[in-house]
């Protein structure tokens, strides 16, 4: 296993403040597009700064034969449990977050504070009825999450389909379980395969069976690799400067098929698009670690990617709009201008653009397509 910490080689003091933007609560997309490709797509040249508004299946417009597409194809799992305190009956929501070994996983615990190491927690079905699977917390971190030793059950992971709800994040509100508006579908992409992620790859969301097959008529080569989603992508920034945030580390896979289909894109001068910050992420934390090139590998990844980052791999990147002052949309203002700081203004114009424009924001929202 090869580990990946942050990688910014530039000594630039930024505030975390300076990537904050005001959003609508309407434009919080609470359902996904009615067809996958149906999302819009911001279509933004970062040499000149145009824009054009498209829908989804447009991008087709925008690829050429030779072209390599990189997708995360990590599944989504049910991750969030519900359970109650044996004894007092308390109720308990624990989010998974990673696991360390079966039946051994670190997670996140609401109420965190109300949950001390050696509570045992009795879990319920989707129905709310007790189970015979519960856990103890064996210890507590500094940042209040806690490590389960599971039981009741051989392999926690292989219960989730009857214990775990999909683990949607808290700005898409569901007024109950059942008002899922087909969430375990939606929430995952339609190529999703290793199950490991506790949100989704978003970017990926629009693509269609259809969609991915006409891209392929047309020559460009599809690969995929995989990074396990977690706190490193969806954790806020809370220090006041980038340069003290610390990535959590996320769990990675790139194929030597993958590598090799990029690698020689590389030779040719033929474009990598990436599919998602996780993607990009990917590709740039093997290549950082040999000397531009990708190699097969796995391992875990910190990489956290601010302006003025420059880029190894990726040309192109396909991305959905992101929460303000978040790691997530950092990195795409980093990708919006390599090696330079003007990124930052470029994507909150663009950011600003659409909310005029009235796309839908975040997971379940519309998509953005940065080229050179």
């Amino acid at each position: 296993m090869l580990g990946f910490r942050q990688v910014n080689r530039y000594t630039c003091f930024v505030r975390t403040a300076d990537f904050d933007y005001s959003l609508p609560s309407e434009l919080i997309a609470q359902t996904p597009a009615a067809q996958r490709d149906e999302a819009r797509l911001l279509v933004l040249c970062r040499a000149d700064g145009r824009m054009a508004h498209r829908s989804f299946r447009d991008l087709l417009e925008y690829l050429r034969a030779g072209d390599v597409l990189a997708l995360n194809n990590s599944r989504v799992i049910a991750a969030r449990l519900h359970g109650t305190k044996a004894g007092s009956g308390g109720q308990i929501e624990v989010l998974l977050l990673e696991e360390n070994a079966v039946n051994d996983w670190w997670v996140m615990l609401r109420p965190g504070k109300r949950v001390r190491a050696d509570t045992m927690i009795v879990f319920l079905n989707r129905s709310g009825q007790r189970t015979e699977v519960n856990a103890q917390v064996v210890e507590k971190d500094r940042e209040g999450h806690g490590r389960l030793q599971f039981s009741g059950t051989a392999n926690i992971t292989e219960a989730l389909p009857s214990l775990g709800e999909v683990p949607l994040p808290p700005y898409i509100i569901r007024e109950t379980p059942a008002d899922n508006v087909d969430d375990r579908a939606r929430y995952q992409t339609v190529y999703a395969q290793p199950p490991g992620s506790v949100a989704a790859p978003t970017a990926g969301l629009h693509f269609t069976e259809t969609l991915l097959e006409e891209i392929r008529s047309r020559g460009v080569h599809v690969c995929f690799l995989t990074l396990h989603v977690g706190l490193g992508t969806f954790a806020p920034v809370k220090a006041k400067q980038l340069e003290e945030h610390i990535m959590h580390e996320e769990r990675f896979e790139l194929s030597a098929a993958t590598a090799e289909t990029i690698n020689e894109a590389k030779r040719t001068n033929r474009r990598i698009i990436a599919v998602g910050t996780t993607s990009l992420r990917v590709l740039e934390s093997v290549a950082a670690a040999n000397q531009s090139r990708l190699v097969e590998c796995r391992g875990r990844t910190g990489i956290f990617i601010y302006p003025p980052s420059s880029f190894m791999v990726a040309d192109a990147l396909i991305t959905n709009f992101h929460l303000p002052q978040s790691t997530l949309l950092m990195l795409v203002s980093a990708f919006a201008a390599p090696g330079q700081t003007r990124g930052r203004e470029l994507i909150l114009s663009a950011y600003a653009e659409a909310i005029r424009e009235r796309y839908r924001f975040y997971s379940y929202g519309d998509a953005m397509l940065i080229l050179p």
